[in-house]
């Protein structure tokens, strides 16, 4: 396991202590956990961008964002992403 060390403002790290103490984590356990669920929110985001730009299949988006692509569909349904698009429908078919 790596060890990561940044420099935070301070209001950030009260507000870092304050969650601390409302999970009843301690340090390290608590930035990986906050860690861990902004890169999955920015895995999810990145892939609904790339599924909007017509850059990846639906498949590919779900794949990419870590997620079944029925829990993918209804999140893509919730941001209102619309991925159905003639280049990717055969690929998206064939994957499903």
């Amino acid at each position: 396991m790596g060890t990561i060390s940044a420099r935070v403002p301070d209001d950030l790290e009260a507000e870092l202590e304050a969650y601390l103490d409302d999970e009843k984590l301690d340090r390290s356990t608590g930035v990986r956990k906050l860690l861990a669920e902004g890169l999955e929110e920015w895995r999810r985001e990145r892939a609904l961008e790339q599924l909007a730009a017509g850059d990846v299949t639906f498949s590919r988006a779900a794949e990419r964002a870590g997620m079944s692509v029925w829990d993918f569909a209804r999140l893509a349904r919730e941001r209102d992403v619309t991925w159905v698009g003639d280049e990717h429908l055969a690929a998206d078919l064939e994957d499903l």
